[in-house]
């Protein structure tokens, strides 16, 4: 009987580490600020919020998609520009490494809230609601976000690029595996 070392180490795929990729940083939503839905959050507007909530109880999504959870917030924070938000794309989600490396090339880097006004009020002759309490329930990447300012600004750097390359191969590889063979006759 084989040792599970032995058997994990001919294993045919790779682990991208998640401690070493995966951790996003930007703003969420700037306050003060008219979006293109005619909304702008006031600050304080996320405070009540985040209290009951914190950020575990926020969801990292992909393009507003509920059944797509690529992670996990671990801080908001509103300062004094906006809601701040720190979190890790689960590594080992297709999707999650799909956006990472979309972020990395640049392709991709908008951040959107998904909530509910608690409080707000609209102005009628401009059209403009303002939001005074929000109940956010998730944050997503997106490819174009409500607030043109709410961009992921940083990402950690790694070896999640090696990892990547490496599982291509593995791909490429298994692939020859079941192609059909040709028989001489």
């Amino acid at each position: 009987m084989r040792n599970d070392a032995s058997r994990l180490a001919r294993a045919p795929h790779r682990l991208v580490r998640a401690e070493d990729d995966g951790v996003i940083e930007g703003y969420a939503s700037i306050f003060e600020r008219i979006d293109m839905a005619k909304d702008v959050i006031e600050h304080g507007a996320f405070r009540a919020s985040l209290a009951r909530r914190g950020p575990g109880g926020v969801r990292l999504l992909w393009q507003h998609d509920a059944k797509q959870p690529i992670g996990a917030w671990s801080s908001l924070v509103e300062d004094s520009r906006g809601l701040y938000a720190r979190g890790r794309l689960n590594m080992s989600v297709r999707r999650a490494r799909e956006a990472f490396a979309l972020i990395r090339q640049g392709a991709i880097d908008g951040l959107s809230i998904g909530f509910k006004s608690e409080r707000a009020r609209a102005d009628p002759k401009s059209g403009v609601r303002r939001i005074a309490a929000i109940d956010i329930w998730e944050i997503s990447i997106v490819t174009f976000p409500m607030m043109p300012d709410a961009r992921v600004t940083a990402i950690t750097p790694g070896d999640g690029e090696a990892d990547i390359r490496a599982l291509a191969g593995d791909i490429r590889r298994a692939a020859t595996l079941f192609q059909p063979r040709r028989s001489i006759s």
